[in-house]
């Protein structure tokens, strides 16, 4: 191929800021250019390409991204080579507000184009200006476009974009669009490729994971309100998938089908990440989150009955225009009924273009951070609570890297249990030696704290994974295109989900 041969030699480098959505499109935009003819950048080198895939969540997110494309200026100067190139959601919001605030960019896409880099690249070197290239919706899904894997024993893998929801504080309908779902046999034909080369755990990846199935791309599909569970379930018979977890579901869609798939299937892990974002039924009225308090802990009570070891995490917005302490009070009284195992809590921050932004009763700063600050500790509380129950079980850990920062003065490693809490555990240092990344271990915990456990008891098994073996090579899975692009029949007839699923493709 032609950009291929021109491209030869060139290094890239890609720069993920915000959610999981963005970091699996960075992995599909590290596929498009190496199959492009770009190679990664070394360590410490300055890259001939340089990527930002940018988040919009935030509201000081692009004073970040004029920073950073600021402090590459020099470089670009030094390498006429070099080009940069912005995408993601700050991208799709501010268009050509881009090329004009920094005017040394090559090339800025979307949400909905980002099949479309190297090629825009590539016009960008041929024309000598700046290329901006902003689709209003999706042309295909990501899945229909090549992925260099991040990690040799965990995957994420996309089952819809976009969203149906119109919360009040949340840009990403605007940038992302409204949810489009995958077929089944499309996604679980992603799964199977990730787990023929060794890949353990797999993360079912969408806007709202349990509204899949409301919107499928391909009208020969029916809606169909029982495909997330099924889904689950078609998980559970994919040989040698030892671990599966799904983010984000939402409250208000979330049914006794999907808890009773996460129960009676043995390979979905015992987690639940359940956004409460506020505790106040007015406050919830107010960022329109169409489920109120009593439906949010009632799903929380099916799940422990089902599975009474799980693990639920959470999203909580504190200082949410109008919230007073009378609301956030009914936040700190769910957090001590729902016992979260973890709550990702955030000052409630504008979001430009959202309805948030422009209501009354903007809660002060210093309000936001004290009640921050409680709810925070509340927190810590109940999770160091949880994790000192735990002293003296047995875990299975999927070993990982970069989970430990001090794990070299502690001779220690570190990896998720199956519940998703992090353990860092101690080993004689010739077992140490020989554990690696994506192998299974098995541990007893000995020590807590809020945000990890401590297994200092020695090793009680050690099992080598073709993900570990993957990772001393320092090979990653690649996955190619799967799927069609929306809207277009398919080619062939439709692999069948296993009879035990219950879907119809």
């Amino acid at each position: 191929m032609e950009t291929s041969d021109l491209t030869t030699q060139r290094s890239y480098e890609v720069r993920t800021h915000g959610c999981q959505m963005n970091v699996h499109d960075s992995e599909r935009l590290a596929g498009l250019l190496e199959e492009a003819g770009y190679i990664p950048a070394s360590s410490g080198t300055d890259a001939d390409l340089v990527v930002f895939n940018t988040c919009a969540v935030r509201e000081n997110a692009d004073n970040k991204l004029y920073g950073n494309l600021g402090m590459l200026r020099p470089a670009k100067t030094r390498n006429p080579r070099m080009q940069i190139a912005v995408g993601g959601c700050l991208a799709q919001k501010d268009r050509d507000t881009v090329v004009k605030k920094a005017p040394w960019v090559d090339v800025v896409f979307g949400t909905h184009n980002i099949g479309s880099l190297p090629t825009l690249l590539e016009r960008a070197r041929h024309n000598d200006e700046a290329q901006v290239e902003i689709l209003e919706s999706l042309e295909a899904f990501p899945s229909t476009l090549p992925a260099k894997r991040e990690s040799p024993y965990a995957g994420w893998v996309s089952i819809s974009v976009g969203c149906n929801n119109t919360c009040t504080f949340c840009i990403v309908p605007a940038l992302r669009g409204k949810e489009i779902d995958r077929r089944p046999a499309d996604i679980l034909a992603e799964v199977q490729a990730l787990v023929d080369q060794g890949v353990l755990e797999v993360t079912l990846l969408g806007q709202n994971v349990n509204a899949y199935g409301a919107s499928f791309a391909d009208p020969e599909l029916p809606r169909d309100r029982g495909a997330f569970a099924s889904l689950l379930k078609a998980c559970g018979a994919i040989d040698g998938l030892e671990r599966v977890r799904f983010t984000s579901p939402h409250p208000a869609e979330f049914t006794d089908d999907v808890i009773e798939a996460m129960a009676t299937t043995p390979n979905i892990c015992p987690t639940l990440h359940m956004p409460l974002q506020s505790g106040s039924d007015r406050i919830l009225k107010s960022m329109r989150r169409s489920y109120r308090q009593s439906k949010f802990l009632g799903i929380i009570d099916k799940v422990r009955l089902a599975m009474p070891d799980a693990a639920i995490t959470t999203d909580i917005i504190v200082g949410f225009p109008g919230e007073t302490e009378e609301d956030f009070e009914q936040t700190l009284e769910v957090m001590r009924r729902a016992k979260f195992a973890n709550a990702y809590t955030f000052q409630y921050s504008k979001r430009p273009g959202t309805p948030a932004a422009d209501m009354d009763d903007q809660v002060p700063k210093e309000v936001v951070q004290e009640r921050y600050n409680r709810l925070i500790a509340l927190q810590e509380e109940i999770v160091l609570d949880a994790n000192r129950a735990l002293i003296g079980t047995d875990v299975e850990i999927l070993v990982a890297t970069g989970e430990g920062r001090k794990n070299a003065a502690t001779h220690r490693k570190s990896g998720r249990a199956r519940d998703g809490r992090l353990v860092h555990f101690r080993a004689e240092e010739h077992q140490l030696a020989a554990i690696r990344p994506g192998d299974i271990v098995t541990t007893t915990i000995t020590a807590a704290a809020p945000y990890h456990l401590i297994a200092d008891a020695g090793v009680a098994s050690h099992r080598r994974t073709s993900a570990g073996d993957a990772f001393e090579r320092g090979t990653v899975p690649k996955t190619a295109p799967i799927g069609v692009g929306l809207g277009l029949p398919s080619v062939g007839a439709p692999a069948p989900l296993p009879e035990t699923t219950g879907c119809t493709v």
